[in-house]
């Protein structure tokens, strides 16, 4: 950040209660994680003799451990000892868990509580396995006092699902769980009857909010194939990083499509600091891309982007310790930028021409690596990473005066901001590059808006031919949009030409085919029996009828003998029939809704997820490097 072409400093809050007391907290888990990196690496049980005994309290011998890792660290002994203890009662009692569950079948979970919580955030909590999840969130809120109908709990980085039990859910033994609170209240020390009512109205609110997005997504993903006209009728599409539209396979262009709605509904979560509800979007994005080939995933940059998404969450919610993987999250990551983006973003280079707004990307990559590291003690790699960070930072940090400059040409502020950080903050450059930008997706948006046009005239033309809309639809999808191979498929593919454009439960109220055409097939030569049949699944369309008999030799093919005979018998009509045509509008209104919920939240700019102030970023890379170089000076003092 920026005033007046200056750069603005940091306020100093040493002097403050509150920042010497966050500052011994992160040095304590420094120390924390260093010591236990020691005890690994010598191979040393602090749960047994000599450093606990029988009675299960301390033995002498770790005080001269203690001060054989305080001048190894060059830092307090009795600090050390006191960490240390920590870690031997806390290793104790796992042991004992272990135990117990041996004989009892009881198992111990760890329950990560939030982060504005003043208790003790890690707590123990036995339960048995073969419970739903429903009663482990209950038995959640009742033991740390919770309304149960606004938490929701993360094991093994996926929601807890309320109807099945926890072993069906891979639950074990100290298995980690995070509590995520879909609202908190900043009046939790008023405990009256309207903050409690105002709590659940909000819980069940943002419960629908998830809900609807989970129902948004699938219609538009469901739409994607079936839709007719795309002025008309929303829906997702998948586009490259030109973007133009690609083709996915079928079996993983919904699955795709999933991933990426809600990702993209995770993110907007986020922009509006929502972490507790962005999170269970961004494990639902995962799950969803996991469904994908990985040639798939190695040629786009979303899901290495999803992953960083990821462990930033956990990390603003004060959960990073809950994500065991988070090093492994951010090592695919990496790997997946460099396949995508090649070595040296050479591939990137070739197609964008430049690379300075991915930059934005490897800055919050080296920032998590540099949280990680500090979290798991290794100060030099953590000092190493952020630094990578703070240099990034200098180099992708942008004027103001020089938004504003944009901005007075009629350009956006994110437009802005992605140009300088493409132009290496030149900004004429900048200028001609966003106009140039405009021009090429404008002509992009109108080549796909012919294409989407011809499409729709080559499915107009089948359906004049006596095909369904479904049926056109089909055959043009696996030709690619090629109007003589669909003809050809649907030739050689009669099973596609019955699929009709009503519901399914009015597909079987057919009349029976009238004798005149019965007549005109049979004059044609075909069987009286087999015109009758032809002409029931076709629903009295001549046309397809004969076609269907010259092709396979006088008779219809078993498949769509089937279907003749489902359809022989006609249902009476019930009279619920009328009745659900009231709820239909209700339904449909619902549906609308949770539609344009996910519209709102569709980034209209293809790079949104490039742009950044970098104004948390630049807070954090300075808390944390305080931190590593307090460790630096406090050992040097000692």
């Amino acid at each position: 950040m920026k005033i007046n072409g200056g750069r603005s400093r940091i306020r100093a809050l040493g002097g403050s209660r509150l920042e010497r007391l966050w500052r011994r907290m992160a040095q304590k888990k420094y120390l924390q994680s260093k010591l236990t990196q020691f005890l690994r690496e010598d191979k040393i049980q602090l749960w047994k003799p000599p450093y606990t005994d029988e009675n299960k309290e301390v033995g002498l011998a770790l005080k001269d451990l203690a001060k054989k890792y305080s001048d190894k660290l060059e830092c307090c002994e009795n600090e050390v000892e006191e960490i240390m203890e920590e870690i031997r009662c806390k290793a104790v009692e796992r042991g004992t868990g272990n135990e117990h569950y041996k004989t009892t079948g009881i198992a111990t979970i760890e329950v990560f509580l939030p982060a504005r919580l003043k208790k003790d955030r890690k707590n123990l909590l036995e339960t048995h396995l073969h419970i739903t999840g429903r009663e482990l969130r209950s038995k959640i809120a009742e033991t740390f006092g919770f309304q149960e109908n606004y938490i929701k709990i993360v094991i093994n980085k996926k929601q807890l699902q309320l109807g099945e039990t926890l072993k069906e859910q891979g639950v074990t033994h100290n298995v980690k769980a995070m509590v995520l609170e879909l609202k908190q209240s900043e009046e939790d020390v008023r405990k009256n009857v309207q903050v409690e009512e105002e709590k659940r109205n909000e819980a069940k609110l943002e419960e629908k909010r998830i809900q609807r997005t989970k129902r948004g997504l699938e219609i538009l993903a469901e739409r994607a194939e079936m839709v007719v006209d795309p002025e008309a009728t929303p829906y997702l599409d998948i586009a490259n990083q030109t973007g133009r539209s690609i083709r996915i396979p079928p079996s993983e262009r919904k699955a795709l499509m999933l991933a990426m709605g809600y990702h993209e509904k995770g993110r907007a979560f986020l922009k509006r600091k929502e972490h507790g509800i962005a999170l269970p979007c961004l494990l639902d994005a995962d799950r969803y891309f996991c469904e994908c080939c990985t040639e798939l995933l190695d040629t786009v940059d979303n899901y290495a982007v999803l992953q960083l998404d990821i462990v930033w969450c956990y990390f603003r919610l004060g959960q990073l310790e809950c994500l065991d993987d988070a090093e492994k999250k951010l090592k695919l990551a990496q790997e997946c930028f460099r396949k995508c983006y090649g070595e040296n973003h050479q591939r990137l280079l070739h197609i964008k021409g430049n690379c300075g707004k991915e930059k934005v990307l490897f800055l919050r990559l080296y920032l998590l690596q540099g949280i990680r590291n500090y979290h798991s003690g290794n100060g030099e790699e953590a000092y190493e990473n952020l630094n990578k960070a703070r240099q990034l930072f200098k180099e992708l940090y942008i004027d103001p005066s020089k938004v504003h400059n944009l901005m007075q040409l009629g350009f956006s502020a994110q437009e802005a901001r992605l140009g300088l950080r493409a132009c290496d903050g030149n900004v004429d450059h900048a200028a001609v590059h966003i106009a140039n930008r405009r021009e090429e997706l404008d002509q992009i948006k109108k080549e796909e808006r012919e294409k989407k046009k011809r499409r729709l005239e080559n499915i107009n033309h089948l359906k004049g031919m006596g095909y369904s809309m479904r049926a056109a639809r089909q055959a043009l999808h696996q030709a690619a949009g090629n109007l003589e191979e669909a003809l050809k498929i649907l030739l050689h593919n009669p099973q596609l030409w019955w699929l009709n454009d009503s519901a399914p439960e009015s597909n079987n109220r057919q009349q029976s085919p009238s004798q005149e055409k019965i007549d005109q097939l049979v004059y044609m030569g075909f069987d009286a029996v087999a015109a009758k049949a032809a002409l029931r699944v076709f629903r009295d369309n001549v046309q397809l009828a004969a076609q269907t008999l010259v092709h396979n030799g006088g008779r219809l093919p078993p498949d769509l003998q089937l279907s003749a005979e489902d359809s022989s018998s006609t249902p009476s009509t019930s009279p619920s029939d009328s009745a659900g045509t009231s709820s239909a509008s209700t339904d449909e209104d619902m549906e609308t809704e949770a539609v344009n919920e996910i519209l709102e939240d569709i980034p209209e700019h293809e790079e949104d997820y490039l742009d950044s102030t970098l104004e948390d970023e630049e807070i954090i890379i300075a808390e944390y490097l305080s931190y590593v170089e307090n460790i630096k000076s406090a050992a040097k003092k000692n």
